[in-house]
């Protein structure tokens, strides 16, 4: 991508960030709503709800792989027809999976929309941090994480709600629809810009060769696949509070209001003290959070309590992960934060598969013990090794 004009005033980037959210409101509501239809759709194509989770493996399995390849194959590209076409990729994907009559062809349909998915979000995201500049980076990043956190609030309960009331493949066209509403929206407000490159894999796959890069990647690897395995089977886990009903869909809410309320809180700490400070401090408050879950997930009360901590820090290891990649990439940036959301989806694929086998060695209320561990680990590399030289 072509860098902004030196005199182009850094004030606009906000109004540029809100169309880049928009686009990522719906491809986060496509990646948090399949937590709340797991039962529905385990129960619709007769399959366990193990095996159901696996839907939330495939598409972040296919998201992983295929991030660096559309990008680095769309790299000369202008970036609105990026952004435009991976939204029509994605909007594809969730119509097959709505339409599909078989627990094969939703797996299929799941590698799809992921393939839209991963094309839109790290282009968003290295879009938005550019135009804003170093000085506001954090808070740029923040800005588009706010459309994946508004799914959380209002995309992820209304379409658990609407699973409820209508099916779960009405809730999967409802996602459909968000993803063509975003696509003119886009392309009508963000401004022109051309991409960088010329489709050379192993050239976009440079930064690999950065030790320090790497071990990052890993980093995020390891306390994501700690932050999606509660959430992934949060149906399961708090099922003694919730009972049926819409009490998952308020469960739903809560997390998205306080996971919005971290990543805004993170955004503006990273480029006020720092992001390694700020993530390490708060994967180490996860981690203590993540073990007293099975202490809330009784009542419904003391479930909504777990939830909004849990919710708010989850959230706030977003941005300042994001930034400490950007920061390392330098002028790779774009490059890169395609990297990390392929780390970030590798491990939501991991906490999917990861989760079913312990949830039927260990039963639910083992979950959060195993996604502590992970962020203890996340942290502790996080402080003494990743990115530095």
């Amino acid at each position: 991508m072509t860098s902004p004009s030196p005199t182009a005033p850094r004030t606009r980037w906000r109004l540029h960030a809100a169309v880049l959210a928009f686009g990522a409101f719906a491809v986060g509501t496509d990646g948090f709503v399949v937590a709340g239809l797991l039962p529905a759709v385990a129960t619709s194509l007769h399959v366990t709800v193990a095996a159901a989770g696996q839907l939330v493996t495939v598409f972040s399995a296919s998201y992983a792989v295929l991030a660096p390849v559309l990008a680095a194959l769309t790299a000369s590209w202008p970036r609105r027809r990026v952004l435009v076409t991976a939204l029509a990729v994605f909007a594809a994907g969730n119509a097959i999976t709505a339409l599909a009559p078989s627990y094969g062809l939703v797996l299929g349909s799941r590698a799809v929309a992921a393939a839209g998915a991963a094309l839109f979000t790290a282009t968003a995201s290295a879009t938005a941090a550019l135009l804003a500049g170093e000085r506001e980076r954090g808070r740029a990043i923040s800005f588009v994480m706010l459309g994946v956190t508004s799914s959380l609030v209002l995309g992820a309960p209304l379409g658990t709600l609407i699973g409820d009331l209508a099916g779960w493949r009405t809730a999967m066209w409802l996602v459909t629809a968000l993803g063509l509403l975003a696509a003119p929206a886009i392309w009508l407000r963000l401004p022109g810009a051309a991409g960088r490159g010329d489709g050379d894999l192993r050239a976009f796959l440079a930064p690999l060769r950065d030790r320090r890069v790497v071990t990052l990647l890993g980093v995020t690897v390891v306390a994501f696949t700690g932050i999606y395995l509660p959430y992934t089977y949060v149906s399961e886990i708090f099922a003694p509070a919730w009972a049926g009903g819409s009490g998952l869909a308020v469960l739903l809410l809560v997390y998205g209001l306080s996971g919005t309320a971290g990543n805004l809180t993170a955004g503006h700490l990273a480029d006020r003290h720092g992001p390694r400070r700020v993530v390490v401090t708060v994967m180490l408050a996860l981690a203590a959070a993540f073990a007293l879950i099975p202490l809330g997930r009784g009542t419904f009360g003391t479930a909504v309590v777990t939830i909004v901590v849990v919710g708010f820090l989850s959230f706030s290891v977003t941005t300042p992960q994001q930034h400490l990649v950007i920061s390392l990439a330098g002028p790779g940036a774009g490059l890169v934060t395609s990297l990390y959301q392929s780390a970030v989806y590798l491990a939501v694929s991991l906490s999917g598969g990861v989760g079913a086998l312990a949830l039927e060695a260990w039963g639910a209320a083992g979950l959060p013990y195993l996604a502590a561990v992970l962020m203890l680990a996340a942290a502790a590399t996080n402080a003494t090794r990743a990115g530095r030289a």
